[in-house]
């Protein structure tokens, strides 16, 4: 299945790239994006991988989430033909500030 990822996403993983790399050299930069890189694989080769996102339960379209690069998670929605990654998230943060940011 194809994994799209909104814009919004893919800037919150450069802007942790950028910050692992200044804080912590390109080879943990390096390790951070195969981690991010293998964790979208697998949601779309299994989209039901990820728990049903407890933040997000409220919401209309079910919300699934994935831990990678243990702080962080990829948040992401099914649709019929692909999967859509909406957010992601710094495990560390307010969950509720987070949550406000998905649409």
């Amino acid at each position: 299945m194809k994994v799209i990822w909104i814009p919004f996403a893919k800037k919150q993983v450069r802007h942790t790239a950028k910050y692992i790399n200044k804080e912590f050299g390109k080879i943990a930069r390096d390790k951070f994006l195969l981690n991010v890189h293998e964790s979208n694989r697998l949601i779309g080769i299994n989209p039901k991988i990820g728990k049903v996102e407890p933040t997000l339960v409220a919401r209309a379209i079910e919300y699934r989430s994935l831990v990678t690069a243990h702080l962080n998670k990829i948040v992401y929605c099914e649709a019929e033909d692909h999967v859509t990654v909406v957010a992601f998230w710094d495990c560390r943060r307010d969950p509720n500030t987070l949550a406000a940011q998905v649409r």
